[in-house]
């Protein structure tokens, strides 16, 4: 018959995380995954979509461009 075995934790089992790693995760996730996700259609199709879309997708490369400019003005990129 198989018993649980019951054996104490070694050290603290809960470990805090700085918030900085979450938001380097996230900036990650939108930067790359996101924005490949928006980009890869678009330039698949350029030629049809004409001018309109591409000054959409402009504007949106402008956005992510602002918003990492930001981020790293406040620090929020750095990990240590």
């Amino acid at each position: 018959v198989l018993a649980p075995v019951k054996k104490e934790p070694i050290g603290d089992a809960w470990l805090q995380f700085r918030i900085r790693f979450y938001m380097f995760a996230l900036v990650f996730v939108v930067f790359f995954y996101v924005e490949t996700i928006f980009l890869y259609p678009w330039a698949m199709s350029f030629d049809v979509l004409g001018i309109p879309v591409f000054i959409k997708v402009f504007i949106f490369m402008l956005i992510l461009i602002v918003g990492s400019v930001y981020a790293w003005g406040k620090g929020a990129l750095k990990l240590s």
